[in-house]
C-alpha cells in the first residue's frame, strides 16, 4: 500500500481482462491511474505521443494486445500490426515526448517455444524460439524493446506465463472447461466437453499474482532488464481439466476437437530474477483460483 502514492500511471488495453484486475491494484498502491480510450489506435505513433504528452505519465503499461494464439494463425498480419507495430509506436512515442517514463513492455513466455519434458525452466537467458504468429509478435516486440533501452529508456521487457482468472475470454484453456461445464451444470449443452491436446504442459498463475508482479516492477528501483513472471511449476492441461471437473456436479465426456488440437508442448518458466528484484513470488493457489473461474462461469451461464 502507498508505494505508487502521486504516481501516474497510464494502463494502455486497461479495458481488457488483466486491466480489470491491473487499474484496481494500482489504484490500491496509491497511484492515479490515467484515463485510457480503449478506442486508441495504438499503431498511430503520433497519437501516442500527442497522449504522452497530455497524460505526462510515470509509467506506462502497455498491455494493448491481441493475445489468442488460435486467432493469430487465421490473421497473423493482423496480431503483428496490433502487437509489434503498437510496441514500436509507443517507444518511438516516448523517445520523443516521454525518455524519462518506465515503460512496462508486457509481452508473454511463449516467446521461448517449447522445452523437451524434464528441461529446466526458461530463464531470461534463453533463447526465444517463437512457434506461432502470436509468439513472433511478442518476440519482435521484445527484442524492439531491449534495443530502445540500449539507447536509453526505461524499458522493462515483462515476459508473463499463463495466467487465468474471472472473466478471462473463453478462448483460453481453463476458461473454455469451465463455461463448458457451466453449460453442463445448467443443463444448456449435452454432458460433452470439447479438448485440445490435454497432455499439454503450461504454467499456470493467477491473474492477482501477475498484476502484482506488475505494480512491484513499477518501483523506479527495479533495474531495466527482462523479468519472467513464473511459477517455476508445470501443470498439464488435463490436470486443470480434472481440478475443475472436481469442483463441479457435472459428469462429462471428454471428446478430442481436432480444431483444437495442437501438437504437446512444455513451456514453464523461472522468475528468479524477479524474485530477487522485488521479492515477489505466486500465493495464490492454482485450486482457489480454478474455483473462482468456474464460478464466474456458473454467473454468466444464469446470465
Amino acid at each position: 500500500m502507498g508505494l505508487l502514492r502521486g504516481k501516474r500511471i497510464w494502463v494502455t488495453g486497461a479495458g481488457g481482462f488483466v486491466g480489470g484486475v491491473l487499474v484496481p491494484a494500482l489504484q490500491a498502491a496509491g497511484a492515479e491511474v490515467a484515463p485510457t480510450d480503449d478506442d486508441l489506435d495504438v499503431r498511430d505513433a503520433a497519437l501516442m505521443a500527442s497522449t504522452l504528452r497530455r497524460i505526462r505519465p510515470d509509467a506506462v503499461i502497455h498491455l494493448a494486445a491481441l493475445s489468442s494464439v488460435a486467432a493469430s494463425l487465421k490473421d497473423a498480419r493482423r496480431v503483428y500490426e496490433v502487437n509489434f507495430q503498437g510496441a514500436r509506436s509507443l517507444l518511438t512515442a516516448a523517445e520523443e515526448a516521454a525518455p524519462r517514463t518506465r515503460i512496462l513492455l508486457i509481452g508473454s513466455g511463449v516467446i521461448y517455444g517449447s522445452a523437451e519434458p524434464g528441461s529446466p525452466p526458461f530463464d531470461e537467458a534463453a533463447p526465444l524460439r517463437p512457434g506461432s504468429p502470436y509468439a513472433w509478435s511478442k518476440a519482435c516486440a521484445d527484442l524492439l524493446g531491449a534495443h530502445y533501452a540500449e539507447k536509453g529508456l526505461d524499458v522493462l521487457r515483462v515476459r508473463p506465463f499463463n495466467h487465468t482468472g474471472p472473466g478471462q475470454s473463453d478462448s483460453f484453456v481453463a476458461a473454455s472447461f469451465a463455461r463448458q461445464l457451466a453449460e453442463i451444470e445448467a443443463r444448456q449443452r449435452e454432458p460433452l466437453i470439447r479438448v485440445g491436446n490435454l497432455d499439454s504442459v503450461r504454467d499456470f498463475l493467477s491473474v492477482e499474482d501477475v498484476v502484482d508482479a506488475y505494480v512491484r516492477l513499477l518501483d523506479p528501483r527495479v533495474p531495466a532488464a527482462a523479468y519472467n513472471v513464473a511459477s517455476g511449476v508445470g501443470t498439464t492441461a488435463r490436470k486443470i481439466l480434472e481440478m475443475l471437473v472436481a469442483q463441479s456436479s457435472a459428469e462429462p465426456r471428454i471428446d478430442v476437437d481436432p480444431e483444437r488440437l495442437r501438437p504437446t508442448d512444455v513451456a514453464v518458466g523461472a522468475s528468479a530474477r524477479l524474485a530477487r528484484a522485488t521479492d515477489w513470488v505466486p500465493t495464490r493457489n492454482l485450486e482457489d483460483t480454478l474455483s473462482a473461474v468456474l464460478q464466474h462461469a456458473r454467473e454468466q451461464t444464469r446470465g
